[in-house]
């Protein structure tokens, strides 16, 4: 049986990904880590914006999928930066200034690598995966059962963004509605997208987006064991960026 560790989303902050790789019981491998009992990591989406090395999360995880070493599926912070790399016109918002400036500050040539990495890795990349004969599926913001197997605007939309309304907060950041708490379906669904203090898992879903990026951990999911390894974030603690649910002990 294969086994799988789902990796919360990144952005940029790579220290915490090798650190959490060696937590975890990777071993360094040449520009990949790889587990001794053939574990498979799966990035759920996010590798970049807001972090201070997103630079470095792109080429590892670039270079571990290239290997066959890793899975990964986009977010909507993916998506966005695939379409500024390819000359398309996208608003610098949601720190994705970050990123530019990273790659800005790199020679040219490094530059165009690390772009070109992106960009296969993106384009090769399915919206969603369903893992394990389908009895699990990793979807960066979440997926309805109705939507397995589906494609097309609707469902890029939700698996991007969530269950948004349509509508803006105060912030600017959509307003979302809490899929996971009228979820039913059979299928286990892993995803991210919303930072929340702890992994969040109710009605056959977790999230573990733990925030690492404002200061919370990243969290890897172990899959089939249902455990989960954490890494403690750098990062400066912003409260005010993580959803708070009924359902979370504080």
């Amino acid at each position: 049986m294969e086994t799988f560790d789902f990796i919360g989303d990144v952005h940029g902050c790579y220290k915490e990904l090798t650190a959490w790789f060696h937590k975890a019981g990777y071993k360094k491998n040449g520009d990949s880590y790889l587990h001794p009992d053939g574990r498979i990591p799966v990035f759920i989406g996010d590798l970049t914006d807001r972090g201070p090395d997103s630079a470095g999360v792109i080429q590892l995880v670039a270079a571990m999928v290239e290997k066959g070493a890793a899975l990964y599926i986009p977010g909507n912070h993916c998506d966005k930066l695939y379409r500024y790399m390819l000359g398309r016109p996208v608003q610098i918002t949601g720190g994705m200034d970050t990123t530019i400036e990273e790659l800005n500050a790199l020679s040219l040539e490094t530059s165009k690598s690390i772009q070109n990495k992106f960009i296969h890795l993106f384009k090769d990349a399915p919206l969603y995966l369903p893992l394990d004969q389908e009895r699990i599926v990793a979807a960066h913001a979440g997926i309805l059962e109705k939507y397995i197997g589906q494609s097309g605007k609707s469902v890029k939309t939700f698996v991007l963004y969530g269950d948004i309304t349509g509508e803006k907060k105060e912030d600017g950041t959509p307003v979302r509605r809490d899929w996971a708490a009228h979820y039913n379906g059979k299928r286990l669904i892993v995803y991210g997208h919303t930072p929340v203090p702890e992994p969040r898992k109710l009605n056959n879903t977790v999230n573990i987006d733990t925030g690492c990026v404002f200061g919370g951990h990243l969290t890897g999911l172990h899959y089939p064991e249902m455990t989960y390894t954490q890494v403690l974030s750098s990062m400066p603690y912003i409260p005010e960026k993580f959803r708070m649910f009924p359902d979370i002990p504080l």
